[in-house]
């Protein structure tokens, strides 16, 4: 009797934030799975027209395979790229807070001032251009090429490599010294500690970064937006603008089928990694 007074006490606890997801998560969500099936403009019951209709559509497929390649290239190379950095912080104990603060500034930059600079180094005949002719080599236009794929990666990149830093630090910072202190007196080298020391105990926070980094991969379509527009070169054409354009002609069904899809598809991934970092562990 007092275990059920207990989990009554705990549930009125969370009551008001299961009411909050619901109400502004849960329920519009169910009212996006509901659209896909209607049409926008007439109202009646389409069944998998939409559905249909989105997987035929070419600016969805363009912006379907960039988003995976941008997430495919961009997420293993944020995580490996910032777990060196963090090991190599957690040597550096003097110069740790400094460099952290360092690698979190581009996070305070708003995204404004991250135009700017975007515009100031990537344009026709910006910043990183007029060094390429002063060491004799070709320009390239950077916005307007398949190269602003890249841009996009390194944007990516320098916004998020702070902020999973932190996170790996503190994964790091939890693992006990004298594990990696017995193992050297048997003899086990800095890349035998890594593998079978380090690694294992940072799958928990990997799962985390891995994660965080995919929902963060989306917020990359500001900088985006701001400096190429509606309709950027098509290298970097992602599925943030394909939603934007559609909500503008108010393509509310097709937008609805697509959001379904990827929502269905991000939840997958999730659901795979934990699965796999429940295995490992």
């Amino acid at each position: 009797m007092r275990k059920r007074s207990q989990a009554y006490k705990g549930l009125l606890f969370i009551l008001p934030s299961l009411l909050g997801v619901s109400l502004f998560w849960l329920v519009p969500y169910i009212d996006v799975i509901r659209r896909s099936f209607f049409s926008a403009v007439s109202g009646e019951f389409t069944g998998l027209k939409n559905y249909r209709t989105v997987f035929e559509n070419q600016a969805f497929q363009m912006a379907a395979q960039n988003t995976i390649r941008f997430f495919c290239v961009c997420i293993p190379l944020l995580v490996v790229l910032s777990l060196a950095v963090a090991v190599i912080l957690t040597r550096q104990k003097r110069f740790m807070q400094v460099l952290k603060s360092l690698f979190l500034l581009p996070m305070a930059i708003p995204v404004a001032s991250v135009v700017l600079l975007w515009k100031l180094l990537f344009h026709s005949q910006g910043l990183l251009n007029h060094v390429f002719t002063l060491i004799s080599l070709p320009t390239v236009d950077w916005m307007n090429t398949g190269a602003s794929f890249y841009v996009l990666v390194l944007s990516y990149i320098w916004r998020n490599l702070g902020y999973d830093i932190v996170l790996w630090v503190a994964g790091l910072s939890g693992i006990s010294q004298s594990l990696y202190d017995a193992a050297k007196v048997d003899g086990a080298g800095e890349w035998k500690c890594f593998t079978k020391i380090t690694m294992p105990n940072l799958l928990p926070s990997l799962f985390t970064i891995v994660v965080l980094s995919l929902l963060n991969g989306f917020k990359v379509f500001r900088e985006a937006y701001l400096v190429a527009g509606d309709y950027p070169q098509e290298k970097m054409y992602l599925l943030q603008h394909l939603f934007n354009n559609w909500y503008r002609d108010l393509s509310l069904d097709k937008m609805a089928a697509t959001a379904v899809v990827t929502g269905i598809v991000i939840l997958v991934l999730i659901l795979a990694l934990q699965k796999a970092w429940e295995k490992e562990d």
